[in-house]
């Protein structure tokens, strides 16, 4: 049966700041853990004024000091931008606070411009075509130490910390497959290459000692409402942010509005058409029916569910709805 996360970017909402996102996000997790949701993940973006987990191992022990047995991690780590013997002894440590409770994804992009791309990494000498061969070097970061080697990550070797590769593109879904490794597909923002990526890392996978078979985690924005019409109201909130940032004008997550036709033209139609696509919105119903139809079609092993809504006590209730509807569908079962 296909199990439930949560994807958090901690939202700074207009109005408030990063003490009160990170409060919200701590404070949602336990919420996640309540429902039975199996994961709760955060995301490394820079220079974001509507997104407070840039120090993304900072807040996933925030997060995991404030839970007991869901599952926290990271959804996931730009590694271009660290070397990979300071995240094996961030995950390394996590992983020794909160034993058992870790994850690692990892990604090749950024999270951010290039000029801050280039603050975060002094200059942009580094190859992103090396990012499998900083995988390989983490993850042996991990395996116990043996005798006379010459560099250790302490916490970190020895520490199981499971390692997911994420993806955009068939980029990523190429490499999972080559390491035999979990998979996490982002398509609740960039959804043209899922099937093809699906196809990719299924039929290219090969077993490895961490993983026997393909394991495949996908994005989805839901926002569940106790109507269709509120839902929608709700989600517009995404669909303001998506625009600002697709246009140059990131900034805090607004609040929802009645009316989001009169504020976008063609162009950010065909942007909002392209970019969020993968998203259930609606009453329980319509989610129930939503998460079925997007299951059956992609048969993935976990849904990662997203919701940007600015009221906090609505985005635990959207997530309380989710998972409702998904259990109701697990006992139908």
């Amino acid at each position: 049966m296909t199990a439930l996360s949560v994807l958090d970017l901690s939202p700074i909402i207009r109005g408030g700041d990063a003490s009160q996102a990170l409060a919200n996000s701590r404070s949602l997790a336990q919420h996640a853990e309540r429902l039975g949701y199996r994961r709760f993940w955060l995301a490394e973006h820079h220079n974001m004024t509507g997104v407070a987990s840039a120090a993304t191992a900072v807040v996933i022990g925030h997060v995991a000091g404030g839970t007991s047995t869901i599952r926290v991690g990271a959804g996931g780590i730009m590694l271009p931008n660290h070397a990979p013997l300071m995240i094996a002894e961030q995950f390394g440590t996590l992983n020794a606070l909160y034993p058992g409770r870790i994850d690692l994804g990892l990604g090749r992009a950024p999270g951010t411009d290039q000029n801050t791309a280039r603050a975060l990494r002094r200059n942009l000498n580094g190859d992103i075509d090396a990012f499998p061969r900083d995988v390989i070097e983490l993850m042996a970061y991990f395996k116990p130490a043996v005798p006379n080697q010459m560099v250790q990550a302490v916490p970190g070797a020895g520490q199981d910390v499971p390692v997911w590769i994420l993806g955009s593109s068939t980029y990523g879904a190429q490499l999972a497959a080559m390491l035999g490794l979990p998979y996490a597909f982002a398509s609740h923002f960039a959804p043209a290459d899922m099937e093809a990526a699906l196809n990719i890392y299924r039929s290219q996978f090969k077993p490895s000692e961490h993983l026997a078979k393909p394991h495949v985690m996908l994005g989805l924005n839901v926002v569940a409402a106790e109507t269709d019409a509120e839902a929608l109201r709700l989600f517009t909130s995404l669909q303001q942010a998506f625009i600002n940032l697709r246009t140059g004008n990131p900034g805090p997550l607004p609040p929802p509005v009645d009316d989001i036709e009169a504020l976008i033209d063609p162009s950010a139609h065909f942007l909002l058409q392209q970019t969020l696509s993968r998203s259930v919105v609606g009453s329980p119903a319509t989610v129930k029916a939503g998460l079925e139809a997007f299951i059956a079609r992609t048969q993935a092993d976990e849904i990662m569910v997203t919701a940007q809504i600015f009221d906090h006590a609505a985005r635990v209730r959207s997530f309380e709805i989710t998972a409702e509807v998904h259990n109701a569908r697990r006992e139908a079962a």
